[in-house]
């Protein structure tokens, strides 16, 4: 532990000293969704790309909440899975320096042998929990956690729901599906018991993913069916799990009204990734460092922001924990090691200004197999560019978004300085921030652009004595259904198992593959 962070929590102890001046404070809430299409909501998230608005999802709450803040069009997920982005948002320092980079513990598999990462976020990082109650602040988190085993209480959140991961309930029937009615009714009663005090308020609610039928509450999912008629519940089940989440989002927004706190309330909503599908005009999704496993919606309403305003400026993750820190007045200083800079110069000035950052805008650092074919990668922003570093075949890619928002025109050949110098500037970050970087052995089978999940370990349905099926290799989210995303795989896999390319595909070919992936998922 740092000695600033020593402080940072000695000063804990010195909160009562503060509380005389609690009562002018702003109250925060941070409501997190999971796997949150940048394009999969019923308002508009760049104000020049109608694309950025779907018609099939139904988020009238969300809606409420833009037409009266802020909505930033290029915002960014610190990673493109669930536990690095969340100790990313709690502690505002990136996947890379927390060595937290992905889900799960990783086995050193394929030609890039993947660097260790950690599932667990230490207890000497300073949390924006701990940061505010030097404040005076009370603090909640009701939900998803999914930052190791360690109880929030132990990271400085007052009230909680345990260290629940990732799991939640799963499959409960009504009233209460994944838990969306509980913890918004929780964080309601939160609220209220602090407005009767006059204490001001920190609240965190995370959602748990759902994206089936068995996921949604049954009235919502007959409301979606007849909103836009009878299809495929596959594809229903994920709206009327959106419209789940939305409606508690309205009781939140709602007993912020009856409780007379919202004209004191900081409210913003974001995710902690992409979704794996419906990214509409973005490259790929979850797992991916493109732009649809990445770019995700951010809503801030409150005191100072003007309604219905947008910002383009890029902004991440890591921005959260000085932002709102700066607008609940805190003076001492922010801990060691955090990388963003605050976004209250946006926010007040309709979305224009300059973020202050001690380091680069953002680097997204997932050196791990997933749902990329380019396989474990690196990705860093310069402005209106981006390059990918592509750790297995050693290739970069580069991208103007303004140009080429779904990344199909690499320009790392027509730009080769441009290339070279945002490369040397992603080394320089990793280094500096002491990233855990994998190393690569030629010598081993190329595994990019197959269709596996080769960090995974070995446990549940790929474990030990399990057996390794087609479809079980094409569910890439385990789901137990195969959608249209993950069948648009089945011809580039078959081609690649078709060793000698005579267009047939052998038991023995089968049999060779399939042997490889349980090799992989055992972590030989």
């Amino acid at each position: 532990m740092t000695l600033n962070n020593i402080a940072i929590k000695a000063a804990l102890a010195l909160s009562l000293a503060t509380a005389a001046h609690a009562a002018d404070r702003p109250n925060f809430v941070f409501l997190q969704g999971e796997a949150q299409g940048w394009s999969s909501m019923s308002i508009q998230m760049d104000p020049n790309n109608p694309a950025s608005k779907s018609d099939f999802f139904h988020t009238p709450s969300l809606a409420r909440l833009a037409e009266g803040g802020m909505r930033f069009s290029r915002f960014y997920a610190p990673s493109p899975r669930c536990t690095p982005s969340r100790a990313a948002y709690l502690t505002g320092k990136s996947p890379a320096q927390l060595h937290m980079t992905y889900i799960n513990p990783s086995p050193m598999t394929g030609r890039v042998q993947l660097p260790r990462t950690s599932t667990e976020l230490p207890l000497s990082e300073v949390t924006i929990a701990e940061h505010l109650k030097t404040a005076g602040y009370a603090t909640a988190h009701f939900g998803k956690w999914h930052v190791g085993r360690a109880n929030p209480a132990q990271h400085g959140f007052d009230e909680n729901d345990g260290s629940n991961s990732n799991a939640g309930p799963e499959r409960v029937p009504n009233p209460n599906p994944k838990q969306a009615y509980e913890t918004a009714t929780k964080g309601i009663e939160f609220m209220t018991r602090q407005a009767k005090i006059g204490k001001p308020f920190f609240l965190q609610i995370s959602q748990y993913g759902g994206r089936s039928a068995l996921d949604a509450k049954r009235e919502t999912m007959e409301t979606m069916r007849q909103r836009v008629g009878r299809r495929d519940d596959r594809f229903i089940g994920a709206a009327a799990v959106a419209l789940d989440m939305d409606i508690n989002i309205g009781r939140i927004l709602d007993t912020l009204d009856k409780l007379g706190l919202a004209e004191n309330t900081y409210v913003y909503y974001t995710a902690d990734h992409g979704t794996p599908g419906r990214n509409g005009p973005l490259a790929n999704g979850k797992g991916s460092v493109k732009e649809g496993g990445l770019r995700v919606p951010l809503i801030f309403r409150g005191p100072g922001i003007q309604s219905g305003s947008f910002s383009t400026i890029l902004a991440s993750g890591v921005d959260l924990f000085p932002t709102v820190a700066e607008l609940a007045g805190i003076r001492i200083p922010l801990p060691a090691g955090v990388e963003g800079g605050s976004l209250k110069p946006l926010l007040f000035n309709q979305g224009t200004g300059a973020i202050t950052r001690p380091g680069e805008a953002f680097v997204a650092h997932f050196p791990h197999y997933d749902g990329d074919p380019i396989g474990p990668a690196s990705a860093i922003y310069d402005g209106d560019f981006k390059l990918i570093r592509a750790y297995e075949s050693g290739d970069r890619f580069l991208y103007k978004l303004s140009d080429d928002l779904g990344e199909r025109n690499n320009l790392a050949s027509q730009m080769p300085g441009k290339a070279a110098e945002l490369d040397q500037r992603l080394t320089a970050y990793l280094k500096r921030v002491k990233a855990q970087v994998p190393n690569v052995d030629m010598s081993q089978p190329v595994l990019a652009g197959k269709s596996r999940r080769g960090d995974r370990p070995p446990r549940g349905r790929f474990g030990t004595g399990e057996r390794i099926s087609m479809f079980s290799i094409l569910d890439k989210n385990q789901d137990g259904a195969l959608s249209l995303v993950e069948l648009n795989q089945l011809p580039s896999l078959l081609q690649s198992l078709d060793k000698n390319q005579d267009g047939k595909l052998s038991a023995q070919e089968t049999a060779s593959f399939l042997s490889q992936k349980r090799s992989l998922f055992r972590g030989k």
